[in-house]
């Protein structure tokens, strides 16, 4: 299969792109820089320049191919509103292209808009009153174009996607434990975190594009909820700083822009999408990935 991939140099998006490789698929990646189809160029996958907000670009990206990932996503903390929104008329453009050809698209989604403190799980519905609730109009788009002949499914990532190369919320936590020479959580510290491998996730981007049925959620998800203060613990022994509570009145001034993720309580199951798809995590699991000197040689550039 020819397999058009959004978002193919990131941290995700390269992993899934060396998957489809590996298994026999070509790749023809979506690239905005020299530097990012130089990167592709010497993955082995093909070029499409372009980027997310030029539709038309888009659609004959999908044209020239069997199916979609669209591992893509404007991170921009300032305005996540209009993030989401770009997402939304990107997954239109390439499902409009897809619409009647059964052809499989996959759509990145995250674990974030579910609703605090309870198990979610695929059948979770968004909350709208989340902080990530940008990404549901994404979700709810994509989801609809199962009515429209096409295979779409929606794969939904948790907080921590972790592994060598992570750029993420936990490289942040890393980084401002440097900066503040303790290693912290908030208040009691036992608010969970979901987190899934890159390379697990990677697998099941793979099955999905090549099995998921058409119109349905999958949980990309390892470990169900590692709490906070387990992740402190790991990077306060790491660093060999001292592990501390701080108040949640002074959060952020310790966090900064990761106070409000470092205060999620949003716990994920992955039980339905491991049995419908025979997909399982194989790789470490989030604290024994972390416990790891090369984490913290190599994952320093935390930025979300």
């Amino acid at each position: 299969m020819r397999v058009f991939v959004t978002g193919a140099t990131g941290f995700v998006g390269s992993a899934i792109v060396r998957e489809l490789i590996d298994a026999g698929h070509e790749v023809l990646g979506l690239a905005r820089s020299d530097e990012a189809a130089a990167t592709l160029t010497a993955a082995g996958a093909a070029i499409h320049r372009g980027s997310l907000d030029d539709l038309d670009n888009l659609r004959q990206g999908v044209a020239a191919t069997d199916g979609v990932i669209h591992a893509a996503f404007i991170h921009n903390f300032a305005d996540l509103s209009a993030a989401g929104e770009t997402d939304r008329l990107a997954v239109e453009a390439m499902g409009a292209e897809l619409a009647q050809s059964g052809r499989p698209l996959v759509v990145t989604s995250v674990i974030g808009h579910l609703t605090p403190g309870q198990l979610g799980t695929e059948e979770s519905a968004p909350d709208m009153s989340s902080s990530a609730k940008h990404r549901a109009g994404t979700e709810e788009a994509a989801l609809a174009m199962a009515s429209q002949g096409v295979r779409v499914s929606v794969v939904r990532l948790p907080l921590s996607v972790h592994g060598d190369g992570d750029t993420g919320f936990v490289p942040g936590l890393i980084q401002i434990a440097r900066n503040k020479g303790v290693s912290a959580y908030v208040g009691d510290g036992l608010n969970r975190w979901p987190a899934v491998h890159r390379l697990d996730a990677a697998h099941l981007y793979r099955l999905a594009l090549e099995t998921a049925p058409a119109g349905v959620k999958l949980h990309a998800i390892g470990d169900q909820g590692v709490t906070i203060r387990e992740i402190a613990g790991v990077i306060g022994l790491q660093l060999g700083l001292p592990v501390v509570s701080i108040p949640s009145e002074e959060a952020p001034g310790h966090f900064g822009w990761l106070t409000h993720f470092v205060s999620m309580d949003i716990p994920a199951s992955s039980s339905w999408t491991q049995e419908q798809l025979d997909w399982r995590p194989m790789h470490p699991a989030l604290i024994s990935d972390l416990d790891r000197e090369q984490y913290f040689t190599t994952n320093t550039n935390g930025n979300g």
